[in-house]
């Protein structure tokens, strides 16, 4: 092969290389482009959370309904949930999920023993990776508490946050949990956030929860006798959840470290996908 020729296959090799990264910011432009078409509800509304709740937001917030918040998961890159709700500031710069369990009327006055919650659900990813690994899925590990479980007597809330590394990397992500108790079962709010970001955005999203109620008659003060009693406590919240199921990777090809998993019903943000999509100033 002359050398013309390998001028012109290194100038392709070249150009291929300059090209890579406006491709994968294309894509990003794209999935950005897709999320800011979804039928946001902007507020000042009151946003139903299925038939159980409803949720008063400010004029800088934005819901989601059930549809498009199946969408809006497909387009982070999380297997689609039905029956679930989205809520998020208007810039994106963090989101939650809300989803109800029928479980019927959980009791709350079980102490919550932190380090054996905490060996049990290592205990569980161990398993839970061994399924990851035979789908091809990197696996994930606990590495502890960001936020140790916690219930409020008075909002009926129970709070943690699990720290959590993906395998071979240095990436940190922090899943923070909230469930809600009501009468007939329990409302799931998953916080999805830029873990650098956790704890400012954790206190923002509870003023917005200061806007959340259940509807008349699915108030946990309003249990009756004879109503359906879970077959666990504040406990099993936690633990319930303990199984990693697939996730959707086809963002990964651009995404580099930013990496979506679904793990145990809870969403894990690994690096910060949103930011990677949005920029925590970015205008929705």
């Amino acid at each position: 092969m002359n050398r013309t020729k390998w001028q012109a296959i290194a100038g392709f090799m070249f150009i291929g290389a300059l090209l890579a990264p406006v491709a994968a910011q294309a894509e990003r432009l794209t999935v950005r482009q897709a999320i800011q078409r979804l039928d946001w509800q902007y507020g000042p509304s009151v946003a139903k959370i299925g038939d159980r709740a409803s949720i008063k937001l400010g004029s800088e917030y934005a819901f989601l309904s059930s549809n498009e918040t199946t969408r809006f998961l497909t387009l982070t890159g999380n297997l689609p949930s039905p029956n679930h709700y989205a809520v998020a500031p208007r810039n994106l710069s963090w989101f939650v999920v809300f989803s109800f369990d029928e479980t019927g009327y959980i009791k709350d006055d079980e102490k919550i023993d932190a380090d054996d919650v905490l060996n049990k659900l290592r205990a569980g990813t161990a398993r839970n990776n061994e399924e990851r690994k035979r789908r091809g899925i990197r696996p994930i590990y606990l590495d502890g508490w960001a936020v140790k479980p916690h219930y409020d007597e008075q909002t009926k809330r129970l709070e943690w946050g699990t720290r959590l590394t993906a395998d071979n990397t240095d990436e940190v992500s922090v899943n923070y949990s909230i469930r809600i108790l009501g009468r007939m079962g329990v409302m799931h709010a998953i916080l999805v956030t830029d873990p650098n970001a956790l704890t400012a955005d954790v206190r923002e999203f509870k003023t917005v929860l200061g806007g959340y109620n259940f509807d008349s008659g699915q108030r946990y003060s309003e249990f009756r006798k004879g109503d359906k009693i879970a077959a666990y406590g504040l406990t099993g919240l936690i633990l319930g959840g303990g199984v990693a199921v697939a996730a959707k990777t086809g963002l990964l090809k651009y995404m580099g470290k930013f990496i979506v998993y679904i793990f145990g019903g809870l969403i894990a943000l690994v690096g910060g996908l949103i930011k990677s999509l949005f920029g925590r100033r970015a205008a929705a």
